[in-house]
């Protein structure tokens, strides 16, 4: 092993009864043939360790000073938690090699001394690297860079943290040519688009494909409850008692949730139900770092039992002893399942084991499709585009708070990354423009002159106290925000205040819907920067709210769903209620088919319903939803509401719908869409994220932290100015492209749009089928108030589900 290894490290594997896996010697391999690499892995693979031994055995046969490795990983515990992993072997086998982290929890004294003196192994953030790069001593710190590792590279590298970056890459191989990139992961379905981002000048053939063969398959049960699978809902909550028991039975649990919120309110529900006082922990991102880092702590000593966790601990961290993972919820994609499966026994040749806790009866297809996607290695992916353009004017910043640019170089340097490489000049020089003046629109306020050109054609920062505001505030994770509900008209201000609704929720309102809160049915009067002016209203509320997970179903699981519903043949593995639903509905209507768009219309209590089975993800239901009541309006059905998830979005009217591929006309995106835009806030908040990812508002200054009101209040006044004077402008292009991908997903909405006009099929029923209970009784759960809701609730869905599950 000598010829492969330095006698440190052979030493090190020998003492431990190891022989290096095969694919860490190929690692090693392409490392001394000069290539870079990507390594597809599973879990307990020794995946971390197999990026690090190139960085190891060179540092051992020719020990220096100064910068080597450079680690970036999505979360900041990843990094520590590498960290303690990666010092046990330098110990163990005597390495003269010092590793430190820089994250945002790093201390400014300790971020100081590592610009001046950086240690050989330096483990890091996107954020925090991209922070690096805008000092000028970056130059000399990254001169010696010789390796880059990239870990979880699945998880950012298709958004706007993974174009973040790939343009740090793009300078640092600048900076330091002879540097060689490594990429880690253990849930890539198609390798081609990572080479392609993780490679200089996109040239994918000089990354070199490294593949490690697959453990033991996990074991991955659903959970069935003691009677029966409910018929709607959306978190698993109702199975707390369940989940406690398996709690007790096991080692160490993760209960994984989908959201901080859920991390709470099941923490809360489990510990009432912790009639043994076990050790139960939280772990989220909101909390702090000294309450992270103690929960972390704590589990990696073995003095918790359990523990609820939203993504934030999702990646790598190797906790060996965690033998169960639950998952509250459908995963609603099959690498995330893969993934958080991983994190139990984190061994390759043990298997891992997972409980999902399905939320309703749709979740439950969900399960099963997401276990079989796991099964077939069937696994989703988001797809790659092009480079935000508010990201790329941050970078921008960045670069000219290290040094002076020149336009032409910058321009070269940045079409190396992967992301930009189809950038065109006219874009950069918006970015640029973006930086140095705010736009055309914006250059007569001094505040935006940032940069200014000198004789030999390099622009440099105006003035040095930017440098220092820019790295307060760069960074592309912008944190939601909420609105406050008070009452008073149109846009006065000074009403009662009732609270606050999340930004999410409040981007689709309009003045004259309606919805619930506190208890009381609101119709909105108006809007006022942060302020959504409300008065009281009456009847069902229009416009649906959710405490759910809003991450939308993988493409690949919504046609999974589909092809259990037309296959009779695997119902028998089912729960029997699952199984007697799917029988009746299709006895009494039609199940969705393959590939066509099943819409349902039936009368009940006055009004008509319209169910659509568009399996499109709750993103692309909640925008048809939005226009498909505009276009009833407008027909004069009198629509009085719609409610959207996953799998369907149902539309309530006084009067019949008919002519429904006309409804559904593709040119709903068209003029109905930007009808939408414009009548309600959605692109002005997408624009507040972009305006501060590029620069153009500050969410920090020295000594102060602007509140979300505030930060409302800056955005809605320059994209007043810039929609006036500059429509054209650099962040609003990018806000509407971020409102298009990551907020309405139009992309799947167009296609399920031309499916109804190829593959339409309706059923006209006479009363209410049995797949539409599910998203009736998300309208009831809506529309109850009062302390009488639970009963209500319960009355309702005794009648719903008996007058569906009866035969005609």
């Amino acid at each position: 092993m000598d010829d492969v290894l330095p006698p440190a490290l052979a030493g090190w594997f020998e003492a431990r009864g190891w022989s290096p896996r095969p694919h860490q010697l190929e690692m090693l391999a392409a490392d001394a043939a000069g290539k870079h690499a990507l390594l597809m892995a599973p879990t307990g693979a020794g995946k971390t360790l197999a990026g690090f031994l190139p960085s190891l055995a060179a540092l051992t046969r020719a020990p220096r000073e100064g910068l080597h490795t450079l680690y970036v990983s999505p979360l900041k515990a990843l990094a520590s938690d590498v960290q303690r992993n990666l010092l046990a072997p330098i110990a163990e086998a005597g390495l003269a090699i010092e590793v430190d982290t820089r994250t945002g929890d790093t201390s400014s004294d300790r971020k100081a001394r590592q610009r001046v003196h950086p240690p050989q192994i330096l483990l890091t953030t996107p954020e925090s690297l991209s922070l690096l790069l805008s000092y000028p001593q970056a130059e000399t710190m990254f001169a010696t860079l010789e390796r880059l590792v990239v870990d979880e590279i699945h998880a950012f590298a298709a958004g706007k943290r993974g174009d973040q970056l790939a343009l740090a890459m793009a300078r640092l191989q600048q900076l330091a040519p002879g540097l060689r990139r490594i990429g880690l992961s253990a849930t890539i379905a198609d390798p081609a688009p990572f080479q392609r981002w993780l490679a200089p000048d996109v040239d994918a053939a000089s990354v070199q494909l490294v593949r490690c063969p697959q453990g033991a398959p996990p074991v991955i049960e659903i959970l069935t409850p003691e009677d029966r699978i409910p018929w709607s809902g959306h978190n698993g909550r109702w199975a707390a008692a369940q989940v406690m028991k398996r709690i007790e039975a096991a080692r160490l649990t993760i209960v994984f949730v989908n959201t901080r919120a859920l991390a709470e309110l099941l923490f809360q529900e489990l510990w009432t139900l912790n009639d043994q006082a076990l050790p139960i922990g939280i772990h989220h991102g909101s909390l702090a770092p000294e309450a992270r880092r103690k929960v972390e702590a704590a589990m990696s000593t073995g003095r918790l039992r359990a523990i609820v966790a939203t993504a934030s601990l999702d990646l790598g961290i190797d906790w060996g002893n965690v033998d169960l993972v639950i998952q509250m919820g459908a995963p609603k994609g099959a690498s995330r399942l893969l993934q958080r499966t991983g994190r139990a026994n984190h061994r390759l040749e043990e298997a891992s084991r997972a409980l999902i806790v399905p939320g309703n009866r749709f979740e439950y297809l969900e399960a099963v499709a997401a276990r079989d996607a796991v099964a077939a290695n069937d696994l989703d992916q988001e797809p790659f585009r092009a480079g935000s353009l508010d990201v790329l004017a941050q970078h921008v910043f960045a670069m000219a708070c290290a040094a002076p640019i020149a336009p032409d170089a910058l321009y070269a340097e940045v079409r190396t990354a992967a992301p930009y490489a189809q950038l065109s000049r006219a874009d950069f020089e918006g970015a640029v423009d973006v930086v140095a003046t705010g736009g055309y629109a914006l250059r007569a306020y001094e505040r935006y002159r940032r940069l200014m050109p000198q004789g030999d054609g390099t622009l440099r920062l105006t003035h040095q106290r930017l440098a220092a505001q820019h790295r307060l505030n760069a960074g592309t994770i912008v944190e939601a925000v909420t609105m406050n509900v008070q009452f008073g008209r149109g846009g006065r201000a000074g009403g009662r205040s009732l609270g606050q609704v999340e930004e999410w929720f409040a981007g689709q309102l309009r003045v004259g819907d309606s919805f619930l809160f506190a208890g009381q049915v609101l119709e909105v009067t108006g809007f006022a920067g942060a302020d959504i002016h409300v008065k009281m209203g009456r009847g069902t509320p229009s416009i649906p709210s959710y405490m759910g997970g809003r991450m939308p179903l993988a493409t690949n699981l919504a046609a999974r769903v589909r092809a259990l519903l037309n296959t009779p043949a695997r119902w028998p593995e089912m729960p029997a209620d699952v199984a007697e639903w799917l029988a009746m509905q299709q006895l009494r209507s039609v199940l969705p088919g393959l590939d066509d768009l099943l819409i349902e219309t039936f009368p009940r209590d006055g009004r008509w319903f319209m169910v659509v089975y568009g399996f499109a993800g709750r993103n692309a239901h909640q925008t048809l939803g939005m226009l498909l009541t505009q276009r009833m309006e407008a027909a004069g059905l009198a629509p009085l509401g719609f409610v959207a998830s996953d799998y369907v979005v149902a539309c309530w009217s006084l009067h019949e719908p008919n002519g429904l591929a006309a409804l559904l006309s593709p040119d709903i995106l068209e003029a109905e869409l930007a009808e939408w835009v414009a009548a309600s806030p959605f692109l002005r908040r997408a624009f507040r994220e972009t305006a501060i990812i590029g620069g153009l508002i500050e969410r920090t200054l020295p000594g102060q932290h602007k509140t979300g009101k505030a930060l409302s209040v800056s955005s809605d006044l320059i994209y007043e100015v810039l929609r006036r004077h500059q429509p054209d402008h650099l962040l609003l292009s990018a806000a509407w492209n971020d409102a298009r991908h990551k907020l309405t997903d139009l992309d799947r909405l167009a296609a399920l749009l031309e499916t109804a006009q190829s593959r339409l099929t309706h059923r006209r029923l006479a009363r209410v089928s049995p797949l539409a209970v599910p998203v009736l009784l998300d309208i009831g759960r809506e529309s109850v108030v009062g302390g009488s809701a639970d009963s209500a609730l319960l009355a309702e869905a005794e009648a719903l589900t008996r007058e569906a599950m009866t035969p005609d």
